[in-house]
């Protein structure tokens, strides 16, 4: 199976989403060393054997009322989606409910022992119990999909009362169209319940697939993101999530808007977080954080005038975290962003060049409207707590036992 260059770089960005930067390069350089063998041939079938169907036999037993099997890609520390799921059993088990992580195929953690300390250190300190692997797994109320791959296994669990698909974002679109977008997309059909990350994806899925689909929404840490002393109010200064590996962040689309901002207000200040940007040849003069810890987003934020944040898919939590910093966002139009982000909080954008550039300047020189509209968007950001997020995914797990016994009941009818 040969291999063409476009295909080659869509794996390199797909093992650096799973594996990380470092794993990945030695992945890379190994293969660069020593090229294909027969003996490092790709194993197709072997790779997506987990799409056929086939039975998942589990442990004996009744299932436990409120209890949940959460089905996880392996993780890397600073995952946002992982972060997310890993918060929403945080919350669940201060209600009571029961749940087990089963990392089904683990590239990074191959023991359970180590896998749970790494998610009460990194994340939050969980109850829950890690399973490696796919033998033998304890029956449950709920079995939930986190992700497109994760989604077969749980179809051929056996042993779950209900199968819920917490969805954070349209995956297809993560792929060029071909087998991966199609194998993801399929999902969307396995008949599960879905508790979505916003009103976009519920009504996408419930749409085009037939999906019974409850929204929840975004949450922001409150002790966290808050607006701190600016130190050099004089100086405009503009945020740029970037993340070169993660075509939906639209990177490119960023520097185009970036340096014609530079060329029309040349006393601009950039600066650049998310990914190592250092490889990338940018003229404008700018700061290029890398990857910043948690701790040290506030204060960073809160020197920003104005955030220039691209959801090319699912909108991201990140404008509601500028947002409670005091920074303004500019972001894309489209209904995958506009269920979180309206004109009263942001200011919203055709995602062309022309028509952000023209976005992010009219901020930077209109200090009264750039204010006004930092404080309401403040203001609206303080209201969104990972306490009602939780209780609305909640609401999710009790629609789901309901829809299930009115199904039952018209069965027996």
């Amino acid at each position: 199976m040969t291999l063409t260059f476009w295909q080659k770089v869509g794996r390199v960005r797909a093992l650096l989403r799973q594996e990380g930067m470092a794993t990945t390069a030695r992945m890379v350089l190994r293969r660069l060393r020593h090229g294909p063998s027969r003996w490092q041939r790709i194993d197709v079938l072997g790779h997506y054997a987990f799409a056929m169907p086939y039975g998942l036999p589990h442990q004996p037993g009744q299932p436990e009322a409120g209890s949940l099997l959460w089905f996880i890609p392996d993780f890397n520390v600073g995952s946002g989606g992982h972060l997310n799921i890993f918060r929403t059993i945080w919350h669940l088990e201060q209600k009571g409910y029961r749940s087990t992580i089963v990392i089904g195929s683990p590239s990074l953690h191959h023991d359970a022992t180590v896998a749970r300390d790494a998610i009460r250190k990194h994340f939050f300190p969980l109850q829950a119990e890690v399973l490696v692997g796919l033998d033998a797994l304890p029956p449950c109320e709920f079995a939930v999909a986190t992700g497109w791959d994760t989604a077969y296994a749980v179809r051929a669990f056996q042993g779950a009362r209900h199968k819920l698909y917490f969805v954070q974002d349209y995956e297809p679109y993560f792929y060029a169209l071909g087998s991966e977008w199609m194998l993801a997309e399929n999902t969307y059909r396995f008949g599960f319940f879905g508790i979505t990350a916003g009103q976009w994806l519920a009504q996408k899925l419930q749409q085009e697939f037939g999906m019974a689909t409850h929204p929840v929404g975004f949450g922001v840490e409150q002790d966290r993101y808050r607006r701190l002393p600016r130190r050099e109010p004089q100086v405009r200064r503009v945020f740029f999530y970037a993340r070169p590996p993660t075509p939906r962040r639209a990177f490119e689309l960023g520097m185009l808007v970036l340096n014609a901002v530079w060329e029309r207000l040349p006393e601009t200040q950039f600066v650049l977080a998310g990914w190592d940007t250092s490889g990338y040849q940018i003229p404008f003069p700018h700061l290029a954080c890398g990857t910043v810890a948690l701790d040290d987003l506030p204060d960073l934020y809160s020197q920003c005038d104005v955030a220039l944040v691209l959801s090319l898919t699912n909108a991201s939590l990140l404008p509601l975290e500028l947002m409670a910093c005091g920074c303004t966002v500019v972001s894309n139009s489209g209904a995958n962003v506009e269920w979180l982000l309206d004109d009263t909080v942001a200011s919203l954008a055709t995602p062309s060049p022309e028509a952000l550039t023209d976005a992010v300047c009219a901020l930077l020189q209109d200090d009264e409207r750039r204010h006004a509209l930092s404080a309401r968007a403040e203001a609206y950001a303080k209201g969104q707590t990972w306490e009602a997020v939780a209780q609305a995914f909640e609401a999710g797990l009790q629609r789901a036992r309901t829809q299930a016994a009115a199904e039952e009941t018209s069965c027996v009818a």
